[in-house]
C-alpha cells in the first residue's frame, strides 16, 4: 500500500510564503520546525486532503518546481482567490484543457506553480 506523496517546495520568505498559502489559499499550518532560532525554516501544510512543505534549506526543493492539486470546484475556488485581491496572485477563469481538466494555475513566492484542477470527463 502506497499513500500520496508530500512535495516538499523550496521557500525563501517566510512572511510572504505564510501570506500566500495560509492567508491566501488556505492552508492550515500542521507545524513549523527550525533546528534553532536562526536555521532555516521547515513548514507542513494542509488543505484537506492536500499535504504540503515549505523548506528554506538548501537542497529541499528547486524554485520553478510545478505540483498539481485536485479540487473538487475550480471554478469556485478560482472565483473565492480573485475576490480575497490578493496583490501578486489574481487567478482568472480555468481553463479547458484537452487531457479532461479544468485548470488554473498560479506561482508562489517561491516561482512555484502549483496548478488547481478539476476533472471534466472520465478516463
Amino acid at each position: 500500500m502506497m499513500g500520496a506523496p508530500t512535495p516538499i517546495l523550496r521557500s525563501f520568505d517566510e512572511a510572504r510564503a505564510r501570506a500566500f498559502y495560509i492567508d491566501f489559499l488556505g492552508f492550515d499550518l500542521v507545524f513549523q520546525h527550525r533546528f534553532d532560532p536562526g536555521a532555516p525554516l521547515y513548514l507542513g501544510l494542509r488543505k484537506g486532503d492536500c499535504a504540503i512543505h515549505l523548506s528554506e534549506h538548501y537542497g529541499d526543493g528547486t524554485p520553478g518546481s510545478a505540483v498539481r492539486i485536485p479540487v473538487d470546484d475550480v471554478v469556485a475556488y478560482a472565483a473565492a482567490l480573485r475576490a480575497k485581491g490578493h496583490r501578486n496572485a489574481r487567478p482568472g477563469e480555468p481553463e479547458e484543457m484537452p487531457w479532461g481538466s479544468r485548470e488554473i494555475t498560479i506561482n508562489d513566492p517561491a516561482g512555484n506553480r502549483l496548478t488547481f484542477y478539476t476533472e471534466t470527463e472520465t478516463r
